[in-house]
């Protein structure tokens, strides 16, 4: 599959964040593991596409991908190169960095042009001179920075999910509850050795929520739309409603109509002692085949109504 995301999400190179939201949005709704659980061909255009539309909708990420320092995965490409300078000695020495974080791998390592102690020594002074005696340096490592996809109700409930460090090593990451799309979480101490006696950086891990075939997020607000029949939105009833903690009963009102929305308060994304409240819009279906009773009906009731649904359309108009 391309590689390139503005292709994969099928919007020009000078799309706005709007444009590419709204392509993502249409993608994923159609290509969601839930919709296709044995087509691992659609599985990965969804993982393409989340990970394109991770790259561009972050304004930085999309500037560096577009100036060719980052490839489309968000890695640095090998070609980058980084410049030190320090006062009184070898002006503008380069060093080229390979895919470490921070840039810290690679060219510094063994068999690069200088060794990284070597680095610091000349920078901090380490190496005072013939029988000056010595002074250690010490650092914080630098921080690392993953991407983890986690499903919309893993998101809204709270989950944990393993996460593989550079080193091979399994960790485990607690996904609290309402945490939003693109919010970064720290793992303090996850991240790359310190130098010296420095203490170790930290995990930065920045989550993508999947969208939900039925669900959609306002804030702390869970929004949906609610199928009904023609008998229950004229008379009234109660149903049975979906909501991320659960099924729930709602009354739907005598005399409903499409569009209207009903609030259940409570039922939304809960973050701590606070809760969104769930909107439900409400949406009268008619069976595929109308039979010959319904048929009646509605000729009866159009010949002795006088209800005008577009009186007031006309009026604003």
């Amino acid at each position: 599959m391309n590689d390139d995301p503005y292709k994969i999400l099928g919007v020009s190179r000078d799309a706005s964040q709007d444009e590419i939201r709204k392509a993502y949005r249409k993608l994923a709704k159609s290509l969601h593991p839930d919709l296709h659980p044995d087509d691992p061909g659609k599985q990965a255009e969804f993982q393409a596409v989340s990970s394109a539309h991770d790259l561009l909708r972050d304004p930085e990420k999309r500037r560096r991908f577009d100036a060719g320092e980052i490839d489309a995965s968000g890695q640095e490409r090998p070609q980058r190169q980084y410049y030190h300078q320090y006062a009184g000695q070898d002006q503008g020495r380069r060093y080229d960095a390979g895919p470490g974080p921070e840039g810290f791998a690679g060219g510094f390592g063994a068999g690069g042009e200088e060794d990284l102690s070597d680095l610091f020594s000349e920078l901090f002074g380490r190496r005072a001179g013939a029988g000056a005696g010595s002074r250690e340096f010490h650092a914080r490592g630098p921080d690392m920075r993953y991407h983890l996809e986690v499903e919309f109700m893993d998101a809204a409930r709270g989950a944990k999910r393993a996460v593989t460090m550079p080193d091979g090593k399994p960790i485990e990451l607690t996904v609290p509850a309402g945490v939003r799309d693109g919010q970064t979480l720290r793992l303090r101490g996850k991240g790359g050795p310190g130098y010296g006696e420095g203490p170790p950086g930290d995990a930065l891990v920045t989550i993508s929520v999947r969208p939900h075939p039925v669900f959609a997020r306002d804030g702390d607000d869970i929004e949906m739309e609610l199928p009904i029949t023609f008998d229950e939105a004229v008379l009234g009833t109660k149903v049975d409603v979906p909501t991320v903690h659960g099924p729930v009963s709602m009354t739907i009102p005598k005399g409903a109509s499409s569009g209207q929305r009903l609030r259940l308060k409570g039922k939304g994304i809960t973050r701590g002692k606070t809760a969104g409240d769930q909107m439900v819009r409400l949406k009268i279906v008619l069976p595929r085949t109308i039979d010959d009773e319904m048929r009646d009906l509605a000729e009866r009731w159009r010949e002795t109504s006088s209800f005008d649904p577009r009186a007031d359309l006309r009026r604003m108009t």
